[in-house]
């Protein structure tokens, strides 16, 4: 049951989530990434900002113009408000702001909106059918207290311990990858919240933590632990259950070779030019092959000497055999432009024109837009304020307290 007391401009936007009003009291990644997914998705996404505006649009270099890159790759398809929420007008223009949302995503520290008035229990009084998503770092229990960023969660949830080489130290993964995870986790509750509202027209209260996206996200190591009682440990680019699948030198580049089942393994050996290898009782089974990764990487790589590595990954993709090149960030798009997946999208017009990257998912009746650039802090604050106090949509007062 789409909202219908949207803001009046700008027209609604096709999509599968057009006439869902979502309030994004979020900041810096996870919140801000889900919301911008669900603008993609047709929703008319508000953020609220304080009067100090998002972390992130401080973070930089880098910079397009003067405005952090950061920010700009999270934040399309929304309108600004900045309020202050110690300010009594502003706190209750939330209040309205909540209360007429189909969704509300909050990144709070857990219960830092209730003396606001914007806690679950407060919103969903007014709101019955609001669904409302929180994120935080480590849930509402004992773990309330402890600041969630991203980089932290990579060190306890044990992701650091898996990452670098044998011998080194332990590294971090080069992206947020807790925060994104926990923001598509958000949407995904969202979404399916959103159908049961659908269904039986109650809201409910969404709960999304970056440790529990993290341990689900951490998959074979987690199941290692969880089901077989083995903590497994870095192995540098090298997979504990699988050989090959890892970068191996070839004439000139590394190249990732992934022959994960014995039939691509198979095929590997004869693009090589070393069938026999295949049939070798030391390596006729993935279990053999992993096991005695050391005597066969060997035969691989003096094959592999052969050629560079492009044009080893045109014979082996040719044969079905996963590989690819180690490319930095540009390459990775143009290898995107090369398959014809369009990666870079514009969103806004004019000056305002951002490049950015494509929504992830394609609909074949509700493609994703790019309406609105990544707006300037309370850019649509008149606007929106004026909506918001419209007469007899007016919100009972409620609490006071310090700033998010």
């Amino acid at each position: 049951m789409p909202n219908t007391h949207l803001p009046p401009e700008p027209p609604p936007q096709a999509g599968p989530l057009a006439g869902v009003l979502v309030a994004d009291f979020s900041r810096i990644l996870a919140g801000p990434y889900a919301s911008m997914l669900l603008a993609d998705m047709g929703a008319d996404v508000v953020k609220v900002e304080s009067p100090q505006g998002d972390d992130t649009r401080s973070w930089m270099p880098p910079v397009r113009g003067d405005v952090s890159t950061y920010y700009l790759g999270v934040n399309r398809g929304k309108r600004s408000i900045a309020l202050d929420l110690r300010n009594a007008d502003d706190a209750a223009a939330a209040r309205e702001l909540a209360r007429r949302a189909d969704v509300l995503i909050e990144n709070f520290r857990p219960g830092g909106l209730e003396r606001f008035g914007l806690d679950f229990a407060s919103v969903s009084a007014a709101n019955p059918g609001v669904v409302y998503a929180s994120i935080s770092g480590f849930g509402t229990g004992p773990g309330r207290n402890v600041p969630g960023y991203d980089l932290m969660v990579q060190a306890i949830s044990g992701l650091m311990s898996l990452t670098g080489d044998p011998d080194g130290p332990p590294y971090r993964a080069g992206i947020s990858v807790f925060d994104v995870m926990a923001g598509n986790h958000a949407v995904i509750g969202i979404l399916a919240a959103l159908r049961h509202r659908d269904t039986t027209g109650n809201g409910q209260h969404v709960e999304v933590n970056l440790l529990s996206s993290a341990l689900t996200g951490l998959v074979n190591h987690s199941s290692a632990y969880a089901a077989g009682g083995v903590v497994p440990y870095r192995m540098g680019n090298a997979h504990p259950s699988v050989f090959p699948y890892e970068p191996l030198p070839t004439a000139d580049n590394d190249l990732i070779v992934a022959a994960a089942n014995d039939g691509q393994f198979r095929r590997l050996c004869e693009i090589l030019g070393i069938p026999e290898v295949a049939d070798d009782p030391r390596f006729t089974r993935n279990a053999d092959r992993t096991e005695r990764r050391e005597e066969l990487r060997p035969l691989l790589v003096g094959q592999l000497a052969k050629r560079g590595a492009d044009e080893w990954f045109e014979l082996l993709v040719q044969a079905g055999i996963p590989c690819g090149p180690i490319n930095t960030i540009d390459g990775g798009f143009a290898m995107a432009e090369r398959f014809g997946l369009d990666p870079v999208v514009e969103v806004g017009e004019g000056d305002r024109a951002v490049p950015t990257t494509r929504h992830p998912i394609r609909f074949s009746r509700t493609p994703a837009g790019y309406r609105l650039p990544p707006p300037e802090l309370d850019e649509h604050g008149d606007e929106l304020r004026a909506w918001l106090s419209e007469p007899g949509e007016g919100v009972d007062a409620a609490g006071s307290g310090e700033e998010r």
